[in-house]
């Protein structure tokens, strides 16, 4: 746990150095779980220093942890290739917002996580650098697009990572792989160095194996930036001070019901729902989401677009090779999709019309929370698929439908660990309102501690 590990640290019972030995260690011996594109070799001197750091009593909040980022999140001299041929030679000349914070609270950045080729996928096997496995069903994927960072956590390789989230790609991972996993409101932490998928909806955020990494992880990366301009000048709380939830309201949805096809989810799901609201002295509240059912339609031409438009930088001049003639099946389907529908756009036909039915999905939301303090729902509406299973486009689109209504609406959504399902893990999707991730954070501890 955490919390435990870092008071060790900080009492000197364990040592930076060799708690970062002991995870390039472990990422050496199960290399075949490919969480990582690389590692960075100079760890364990700068474990040495927040050592040194630590004797002096001047350590921040995460001296001597190994934390796995993203390899599409911006750090200094590593290379960020967001898992694609295009940028296999590129390192970071800068670092971002959020690994300038963790740098600054001594956190040690261990290695670039593997992920789907541009964040483009959900399940982990579009990297240029060959599919992630998962650790704890190595049959099945992991998940995507964040899938080397769940992974790393689920194997034990890191402390917390960094992931993505565009419509699901950190809790797809996180309930896959059987860990924790968090997507903050819109605007709550800068993108600032993220090469992102669709700017709508990207947002950064955290993995870990228990709940207070990512809420301790969550308040450091926080915060307004003059690099961001949709990053919000809001207070950031001290979300790792969990605080005893009671009496409150939970929703439940049938339009989420209706969405999970595997119905053995759906009653897992129920079933924990009913736990935390009698752990609480809480309510069960039925509630009306209209328009959840056309989120995988709304959110995909958005996304195309906006890839489009993102990629165009990547021509082969100043950044890599041309991405046209060098990435993937899945990334080359959404930069014609999105030239396509921008043609169309002369016309509103599709971009423009999407963003209206977005709206609509906030509304309900909104609406929502007037009656529910917080939403329950699956994170997938099936089990991953097996490794190597080829699935349509169709098919993998439908699998973000339980997630994407949260980067639509712009609210705050975590994973924590529900069960099993024919001994595959599940995880327990919990929506909170907008910029009120303590009480997300509150309801997710009490039922980790509950299923502990």
């Amino acid at each position: 746990m955490i919390k435990e590990k870092l008071a060790n640290i900080k009492s000197r019972k364990l040592s930076a150095k060799k708690n970062i030995e002991n995870f390039l260690k472990l990422i050496k011996e199960n290399n075949k779980i490919n969480a990582f594109i690389y590692v960075n070799k100079d760890a364990v001197t700068q474990a040495e220093v927040v050592d040194k750091k630590i004797k002096q009593g001047k350590a921040g909040r995460l001296a001597g942890l190994a934390i796995a980022v993203k390899s599409n999140i911006n750090v200094v001299d590593m290379p960020i290739t967001c898992a694609s041929k295009t940028l296999e030679n590129y390192y970071g000349a800068f670092d971002s917002d959020v690994i300038k914070k963790i740098k600054q609270e001594d956190g040690i950045i261990i290695g670039m996580a593997n992920m789907d080729e541009f964040a483009s996928g959900i399940s982990g096997e579009s990297s240029y650098f060959g599919p992630t496995i998962n650790p704890v069903c190595p049959e099945r994927v992991p998940g995507g697009s964040s899938s080397g960072s769940a992974a790393a956590v689920a194997a034990g390789m890191c402390d917390i990572a960094l992931g993505s989230d565009t419509g699901g790609s950190i809790r797809n991972p996180a309930s896959n792989c059987g860990i924790v996993g968090v997507k903050p409101s819109y605007g709550r932490v800068s993108r600032y160095g993220l090469i992102d998928l669709s700017m709508s909806f990207d947002q950064i955020g955290p993995l870990c194996n228990d709940v207070f990494g990512c809420a301790l992880m969550l308040e450091i990366i926080s915060g307004k930036s003059d690099y961001d301009s949709i990053s919000y000048d809001r207070p950031v709380e001290k979300y790792s001070d969990f605080k005893k939830i009671n009496k409150i309201r939970i929703g439940l949805s049938s339009d989420f019901e209706k969405l999970c096809k595997d119905k053995r989810i759906y009653d897992l799901i129920k079933d924990c729902a009913e736990k935390l609201a009698e752990k609480t002295n809480s309510k069960i509240k039925k509630i009306n989401l209209e328009y959840v059912d056309l989120a995988v339609q709304t959110y995909y031409p958005i996304v195309y677009v906006e890839f489009f438009s993102g990629t165009r930088k990547f021509d082969g001049r100043k950044y890599g090779r041309k991405i046209e003639d060098s990435c993937g099946e899945e990334v080359l389907r959404r930069i014609i999709g999105g030239k396509e529908i921008s043609k169309a756009e002369y016309h509103g036909t599709y971009y423009r019309k999407a963003l209206r039915v977005k709206d609509l999905i906030k509304k309900d939301f909104d609406n929502a929370f007037k009656d529910v303090d917080i939403i329950i729902s699956p994170v997938t509406p099936n089990l991953p698929h097996k490794l190597g299973d080829k699935i349509n486009p169709e098919e993998a689109y439908a699998f973000d439908a339980l997630t994407i209504p949260a980067n639509l609406a712009g609210i705050c959504s975590g994973v924590v660990k529900a069960g099993k399902v024919d001994n595959v893990p599940v995880g327990l999707q919990i929506f909170a309102p907008a910029f009120k991730e303590k009480l997300l954070f509150d309801a997710m501890k009490v039922w980790e501690d509950l299923n502990i």
